[in-house]
């Protein structure tokens, strides 16, 4: 019998060169966190004082107050905007969604920032049942703009970092921080798929969450971490909205040994590992005409590079999303990074390579663009079709 899971749950055994993706399984979890939910699995324990031994995990390494585990970043979102609107109020705590009779019922975000990352990050702020106040436009925020959003009813400002945000045009978390903290308004950063785990405290945020199941390569949870009083607040939504997003035994510990092994994780080694991967697909793409590769940094400055794939469908005989498409669809299924992709490029994420890997993704390369220079290809597909059956597929589901 195969020992890989996947086989036995009948799903297809892809490689992700696409990056920490939620779709995919995000990451592959690091074997000290495997342990760790293995052991606790069995046991009973008393979840707050689970909670308290994470807190003190999360103070060290994210240099913050206190911090909590939740079910996942987007529930951390939820959970600190309404920590901002009730503070220890338990009555309130168990009325959300339902707002009425609060000071505070509003959150702050810039334009730029109100992206889809499989859901609207808005909506986020609008589960705790807060207003959500849209802050200048979607490449154009200016400092009057926000401090005309702080009223005495805005209770936390929003700030997102990552690659699905307008990189211009936008106010950065210094001045962000200034103005809000000038109005006594706390400022909660959306940093889930980013390495530094210190910098956005230290730059002015009041509340940083991150993905444990990203980078970390922990189990799929939430990190909020911060300044105590808020940290509690948020960890208090547990008896309330909170609920539904809670997390168990096995993931509080896995959070907490995948952060002390992200400590005594060899950095160096792992960015020398990805940078082999990026030149070995370099100079086998240089082979093929109409393919150009490109190594380049990460768009939010986490440590590390992807390889950039521009398709000419002149010359390649392929569109870039046909190629993605078929690479996805090969034997081994290679899922490649295609957020941008309408503008003819994709990108190779090398960061959750199993060994033997990265050869295997160049040898389907190969086979592909090979194919589709050797045979008449197919008139290329429309983007918008390709979109659309992309959602005709989710509406069938299960089916």
């Amino acid at each position: 019998m195969t020992t890989d899971i996947r086989a036995q749950l009948g799903l297809r055994p892809i490689i992700n060169v696409s990056g920490t993706m939620t779709a995919l399984g995000a990451s592959i979890v690091v074997p000290e966190a495997v342990a760790a939910m293995t052991a606790v699995l069995p046991e009973f324990v008393e979840i707050n004082d689970l909670h308290r031994r994470a807190s003190a995990t999360i103070a060290r390494l994210c240099a913050s107050e206190a911090g909590f585990v939740t079910a996942s970043c987007a529930a951390g979102m939820t959970l600190a905007v309404a920590g901002a609107m009730t503070g220890a109020d338990l009555a309130a705590i168990e009325r959300l969604p339902d707002t009425e009779g609060l000071a505070r019922d509003a959150a702050a975000i810039q334009a730029g920032h109100m992206v889809g990352y499989g859901a609207p990050v808005e909506q986020a702020i609008r589960l705790a049942g807060a207003r959500v106040l849209r802050v200048g436009q979607a490449t154009d925020v200016r400092a009057y703009q926000l401090e005309a959003a702080l009223s005495p009813r805005c209770a936390a400002v929003m700030h997102v970092v990552s690659h699905h945000t307008v990189q211009y045009g936008q106010l950065s978390l210094e001045d962000v921080a200034e103005i809000a903290h000038a109005r006594g308004v706390p400022v909660i950063v959306d940093a889930a798929s980013e390495y530094d785990l210190r910098g956005f405290l230290a730059r002015g945020a009041d509340i940083a969450i991150y993905s444990a199941h990203k980078f970390l390569g922990g189990p799929t949870a939430g990190i909020v971490a911060g300044r105590k009083d808020l940290v509690r607040a948020a960890f208090l939504q547990n008896i309330g909205i909170g609920r539904g997003m809670k997390v168990g035994k096995e993931s509080i510990a896995g959070t907490i040994a995948a952060l002390e092994a992200w400590e005594r994780r060899d950095h160096a080694a792992v960015r020398a590992s990805e940078l082999t991967a990026l030149r070995l697909w370099q100079a086998r793409l240089s082979r093929h005409a109409g393919i150009g590769a490109a190594i380049v940094p990460d768009p939010t400055d986490n440590p590390l590079d992807r390889l950039q794939v521009h398709v000419d469908p002149a010359d390649a005989r392929i569109t870039a999303w046909d190629l993605a498409d078929a690479l996805a669809a090969g034997d081994p299924p290679v899922i490649v990074r295609d957020h941008e992709i309408e503008q003819g490029w994709f990108q190779l994420d090398p960061c959750n390579l199993h060994p033997g890997e990265a050869e295997t993704v160049a040898d389907r390369f190969d086979a592909e663009l090979e194919r589709a220079r050797g045979t008449n290809a197919p008139a290329p597909t429309r983007l918008a079709e390709r979109r659309r059956r992309r959602f005709a597929s989710l509406l069938r589901w299960p089916d």
